[in-house]
Parts: C-alpha cells; structure tokens; sequence
C-alpha cells in the first residue's frame, strides 16, 4: 500500500492535490500528517522527505516528492488518473502543468486556509490576470469536454490539480463566472473534498507564518476551525 505524506490539511494545497486523487480514485494509501514546524518520533518532514517538503509519496522502496510527479506515478499503474480520451488527456495535462508551475499571484496573494474567511485588502492587477486566465481555462474545459468536470464526465487528475484553487475561491470570496463557480461548487462537494475540508477544520495546529500571510492578505471576517 501506498504511503502518503502531508502536512497541515487546513494549509497544505500541495498535499491536497494527490491526496484528493487517490481518495477519490479509490486508490488505497496510508495517510501520514507531519504538521508544519513539528518533529514527531517518526522523524519531521525534512527528515522524511528527501526535499524536505510535501507531498511524498512512498511504494516500498520508492520515494516521489512531487504533487506532479506523484501523479505521472500513480498514472503508470492506474490509467483513470487521466482522461481516457487523447485530445482531453493532452488538454488536462496541459492545464495540470500551467496550474503546477504558474498562477504565482493567486498563490502568493491568496494562500490557503480552508477554515478561514477573509476580505482581501485589494486585488492586485497580477492576481486579477490571474483570475481571468484561470477563469478562461475553466471554461474552456467544461464547455469543450461536456463536463461537469474540467475534462469530462468524471474526477480526474486536472480536477485534483485546481482543488486547493476551489478552497481559495471560497475562503476569499475571489469573483468569476457562473460556469467557473458552478465548477468551484461542484469540486466542493466531492466527497474528498468535505472530507478533506471537515478534517481541516477540526485540525488544532497554528503556524505562524501561514497565519501571518493571511493577515497581510486581507481581513479575516470569520474562523471556523476548533479552537
């Protein structure tokens, strides 16, 4: 069985994404949570992970440490992580890259913090181009592979890959169209996802630094995880 290593479920958008996947996939896995900052017996995550960083995942003697790379993994042994489909294959990948490797606004403005509510101060032109480019692409795929997901009929690894951007949209009250929030909805409330979201929001770590970009980001008008 595969063994999988997060962080912080309330924080983690990196580890979101393989993990949403194999949940939804039915692909089974062990589930190891290292909170942010912490050094449990087992070793903390930059003695776990050989870039001290999350995702991992591990098969055996085998260690892959990145979200993207952990997919193309899976994909080897589980052809339903990507669209059966050719064209759509081609289109999800492309769009799994440009959200792996870009959208550095959306990410450095809005981090994510599932439990939260926040109000931004202001929404630089960066993160707005951002909006409109993620908006575009989201439309794109709904319309061009029939939906409801990015590439078609069922979840697959693309929608894994905007997953955490679904959590954003809801945590900032970040504005696009009616097919691209129907989308967001839609993500929500995949099983996963409230799994996921539910577990977030019972999680009892802070970390400081996270904490810190939300509030330079704008006001946190409600927090809804344990106290």
């Amino acid at each position: 069985m595969f063994t999988l290593l997060i962080a912080n479920k309330n924080y983690s958008s990196w580890s979101l994404r393989p993990w949403v996947l194999l949940r939804s996939l039915g692909i089974a896995f062990e589930e190891v949570l290292i909170p942010f900052g912490s050094s449990p017996p087992g070793g903390s995550i930059a003695e776990r992970s050989p870039s001290g960083k999350v995702p991992c995942l591990i098969d055996g003697a085998v260690q892959v440490w990145d979200s993207l790379a952990i997919t193309e993994y899976l994909a080897e042994a589980h052809p339903q992580v990507w669209p059966q489909d050719r064209v759509a294959r081609a289109w999800a990948r492309s769009a799994a890259a440009e959200m792996h490797s870009g959208f550095s606004a959306l990410r450095n403005v809005c981090n994510m913090t599932c439990g939260q509510r926040v109000v931004l101060h202001s929404l630089p032109l960066a993160l707005a181009a951002d909006l409109g480019r993620l908006d575009g692409l989201w439309q794109e795929g709904l319309a061009r592979f029939g939906g409801p997901y990015l590439a078609g009929e069922v979840f697959s690894a693309v929608d894994a890959f905007f997953a955490p951007v679904a959590f954003r949209v809801q945590t900032y009250g970040l504005a696009l169209s009616a097919p691209s929030q129907a989308y967001v909805a839609r993500l929500l409330a995949v099983p996963a996802m409230a799994e996921w979201y539910a577990a977030a929001l019972a999680e009892p770590w802070r970390e400081a630094a996270h904490e810190a970009e939300t509030q330079a980001a704008g006001t946190v008008t409600q927090d809804l995880r344990a106290r």
